[in-house]
């Protein structure tokens, strides 16, 4: 049987489509202008393809030591930020999922007052100065490691799992941690997909923080590195430069272009591999109750 196309289908599938164009065409821009050559970016001649192909944009790009640093230095941040606050809320939300937890809801009152009100940056900054984190990947990594959103829908999705399965584990003699690690944690691979991507990509494009808490050049993430060049208009020394004009190069649109894009695709690329679990875990963790 043939599904009837209507007025309002069209409609809406003409508004989706100009909406899609819309928001992909300045990445496709970006793109197009950073494998592009620089007389035709200048000439203003770049708009759907690359003019005059040309990699030596990224080359330029990897080959400035501060970006492989902010590379570097992005992804542990990443990578250790990402595990340490899904394991914290994880926990957390297990906890406040249990219906003999002491004190259960007044605790979830507390931890939901913070989505409207929080000490702000100068109490932040205190606290992480008398703790002892500054300028240490600690400081990225541990403020914002628990998400009351994240943690509310890890919640959620606890509280949707049978208790008989609960009871199951008790009697083969598993306890509070043992039900979590062999019972919670396996069937909630799609919640914590769809949670690290979030964390990941947070972590990844932070720019806070970092500026905040950070004050050495070596420990800086790829955002700060990409805003000060930017900034700077050139790129570090490169070995066996013959003179200072070969020393630095000034920042084009297609390097600047080019820099953007190599902090960005790394991130883009985690979402074909959790795509399936992505709105999967979003919906199984808000909609259950």
């Amino acid at each position: 049987m043939r599904k009837r196309v209507t007025g309002f289908g069209m409609a809406n599938a003409a508004f989706m489509t100009g909406l899609m164009l819309i928001t992909i065409y300045p990445f496709w821009y970006m793109l197009n202008i950073s494998f592009s050559s620089e007389f035709y970016v200048i000439r203003n001649e770049v708009w759907f393809w690359p003019r005059g192909f040309t990699l030596m944009w990224y080359k330029e790009v990897f080959l400035d030591g501060r970006i492989g640093a902010g590379y570097r230095n992005t992804i542990a941040y990443t990578a250790v930020g990402t595990v340490l606050s899904l394991i914290i809320t994880s926990l957390g939300a297990f906890a406040l999922s249990q219906q003999k937890m002491m004190f259960r809801k007044p605790l979830l009152l507390a931890i939901v007052f913070t989505i409207l009100f929080s000490g702000g940056m100068i109490p932040s900054f205190l606290v992480a100065k008398q703790v002892g984190i500054l300028d240490s990947i600690w400081s990225i990594v541990l403020p914002g490691a628990v998400s009351t959103f994240h943690l509310l829908v890890f919640r959620t999705f606890f509280q949707s799992i049978p208790e008989p399965l609960y009871d199951a584990g008790k009697v083969d003699g598993l306890q509070d941690f043992g039900l979590f690690i062999r019972i919670v944690v396996p069937l909630s691979k799609p919640v914590y997909a769809a949670i690290g991507l979030f964390q990941a990509v947070a972590l990844w494009n932070d720019f806070y923080k970092p500026i905040l808490y950070l004050k050495s050049p070596d420990k800086f993430p790829l955002t700060i590195v990409m805003r000060d060049l930017i900034i700077q208009g050139t790129l570090s020394a490169r070995p066996g430069a013959q003179s200072a004009a070969d020393a630095s190069m000034l920042l084009s649109d297609s390097l600047k272009f080019a820099t953007i894009m190599a902090s960005t695709l790394p991130i883009l690329l985690l979402y074909p591999f959790l795509q399936k679990y992505f709105v999967k875990g979003v919906l199984l963790g808000s909609v259950k109750e």
